[in-house]
């Protein structure tokens, strides 16, 4: 396979398998986070039950989302970082993160694959939660209320990138769902995402990836 292709999974029956999905190199739209709002926390005061979940804070469909820990700063002109945006789930959306790059070099540089840089479709290292761009007008297939995959997300196999100018950064909302593999809705515990970002730019220094992650609990 060529090494700047990326292999994406389906979850199917509880079994990761491969997708195998016709590809194309493709460029993914630019956002520069101007336009991504933070969503506010649903305070409303109702109570919810979720199987006896205990921890799920009052009004929301599941447990609290909070960042444990972030990786250093990769060795490449790129600064990662994560965000919460609304930390519970509620009626309508999942819990939301927000990650953004930062060029901290005077030159503008290629990012790929231009998905997984923002943790879109990245999976847990337990296999029970998974990162998806906001579903919009077509819904992902999750249990109302419980935001639990009932089945696999296809993904296309394709590398895309995309340009961040020098100075500048580029930010995007991911929900958090949990996988087929989960045992009823979003679980409580301690999970790590982790990603790889590759470079290339005029500038030589910009060439490059590094491995980059972060740990999330829910409780």
């Amino acid at each position: 396979m060529d090494p700047t292709r990326r292999r994406y999974l389906q979850y199917a029956g509880g079994a990761a398998i491969p997708v195998s999905l016709a590809g194309c190199i493709g460029t993914a739209p630019e956002n520069n986070g101007t336009d991504n709002e933070t969503d506010p926390v649903d305070n409303d005061t109702d109570n919810a039950t979720d199987g006896g979940n205990e921890t799920r804070p009052t009004g929301t469909g599941g447990p609290g989302v909070t960042i444990a820990a972030t990786d250093d700063d990769p060795e490449i002109p790129i600064q990662p970082a994560v965000e919460i945006v609304r930390e519970a789930a509620t009626v309508d959306n999942p819990p939301q993160l927000r990650t953004t790059l930062t060029n901290t070099s005077d030159e503008a540089v290629s990012v790929g694959e231009g998905r997984a840089v923002h943790f879109e479709y990245v999976t847990a290292d337990s296999g029970t939660l998974t990162l998806l761009p906001p579903a919009g007008d077509d819904d992902y297939p999750a249990d109302p209320d419980c935001w639990r995959l009932t089945e696999g997300i296809a993904i296309t196999e394709e590398y895309r990138t995309f340009e961040i100018a020098g100075g500048e950064s580029n930010s995007r909302p991911v929900d958090l769902y949990a996988t087929t593999e989960a045992d009823g809705c979003i679980p409580v515990g301690d999970y790590r995402f982790e990603t790889t970002i590759s470079l290339t730019g005029d500038d030589a220094e910009a060439d490059g990836s590094a491995t980059w992650g972060f740990s999330i609990t829910l409780e």
